[in-house]
């Protein structure tokens, strides 16, 4: 693989999210396509987009700020998350297997900055 964000665990897990997400929201309403669904999946692809632009080597701080910007869109998906289990889109054990693996992938992200400091 040529690209560096392509050998990162926290980019693997941060597609891997996009997906689940992808999974859930087919299950949305149709009159939530481009409201909660839309942002949802947005917020969710945004976390390893972010990932990717930031590791392109311009700096340490650089790519510290994209994880930055990774970590809030991951935060983004736990909102919708609890919109989602709110207005009944979503079961509870959607939720929590959902809500635990951002729980992860954020603490991965964060140890991953860390190293960067």
């Amino acid at each position: 693989m040529p690209f560096k964000f392509e050998q990162l665990q926290v980019w693997k897990l941060a597609v891997e999210l996009s997906s689940r997400v992808n999974g859930i929201c087919k299950r949305f309403p149709r009159d939530e396509l481009f409201i909660l669904t839309s942002q949802m999946k947005r917020a969710a692809d945004s976390v390893s987009l972010n990932i990717a632009e930031g590791s392109t080597g311009q700096s340490n701080e650089e790519f510290n700020r994209f994880l930055g910007y990774a970590l809030r869109s991951a935060i983004e998906v736990v909102s919708c998350l609890h919109l989602a289990l709110d207005r009944k889109y979503i079961l509870d054990d959607d939720f929590k297997a959902v809500y635990d693996f951002i729980d992860s992938l954020c603490k991965k992200i964060q140890a991953l900055r860390n190293s960067l400091k």
